[in-house]
């Protein structure tokens, strides 16, 4: 593979395209492609993190465990996203259950020295920074809405959301894959999928939903997902 080749490979993640470009130059010898199998989990809560991840096409999930053994959803992490950059600052240990959710590739580097990079690089320093707070306010958003909102609107955020990270219409989930996303009975995810198909928002085949009628979908989702859209696009590279 040439230099460029490579370059534009790892440049693929937002989050590294956006960096200045002697910043990259310094990770870059650092990084590795790697590809991400859907279903892999990455990392177990409190589990150790040699590796933080930058997912190209891949869509990595950050779940919670809750007391009675339902998982809910807290964060999407695509090609905007690092995947562990939380636990690189301080312990190295991973705050939940991140989860591939959407196949695909991604580079990865070793937690030590991107540590070293964020001490000794201020540029970097920064735009890591910014992201952290983008991630925060996501998963604080995530949190209200799952107080505050039913479920039909949380299940359109959340299809919306899963097809801006994957930029593709067609999602291979299941109704209880949904139902575990969502921290709901997979009945009720299927009554809320079936009202969605009925009306021609989206098209339902076996392990997959396809967006069918994307301004739609956001007409019945909540203001949260317009919220982490806009958030979301605070550190593509026009932005930096």
């Amino acid at each position: 593979m040439s230099l460029s080749s490579c370059l534009l490979s790892h440049r693929t993640n937002r989050l590294l395209s956006a960096l200045q470009p002697d910043d990259f130059a310094h990770l870059e010898p650092h990084l590795q492609r790697v590809e991400l199998k859907k279903g892999t989990v990455l990392y177990e809560t409190n589990e150790s993190m040699p590796f933080v991840y930058f997912p190209f096409e891949a869509v990595v999930s950050l779940m919670t465990a809750l007391p009675d053994g339902r998982t809910v959803e807290m964060a999407v992490l695509g090609s905007e996203a690092m995947v562990g950059s939380a636990s690189m600052l301080v312990t190295r240990q991973s705050l939940g259950r991140y989860v591939v959710h959407i196949a695909g590739r991604a580079s990865r580097i070793d937690t030590g020295v991107l540590r070293r990079a964020f001490e000794e690089r201020p540029n970097l320093r920064d735009l890591f920074l910014r992201y952290e707070e983008t991630l925060l306010a996501e998963a604080l958003q995530t949190m209200a809405c799952n107080i505050a909102h039913g479920v039909e609107a949380r299940c359109c955020r959340w299809i919306l959301t899963m097809r801006d990270r994957a930029d593709q219409a067609t999602l291979p989930f299941t109704h209880e894959h949904l139902s575990r996303m969502l921290g709901v009975q997979r009945s009720t995810v299927s009554l809320v999928t079936c009202g969605l198909q009925s009306t021609g928002l989206i098209s339902q085949d076996r392990g997959a939903i396809t967006v069918t009628d994307g301004f739609g979908l956001e007409q019945i989702a909540c203001g949260c997902y317009e919220i982490a859209r806009q958030r979301s696009r605070q550190l593509s590279p026009a932005q930096s």
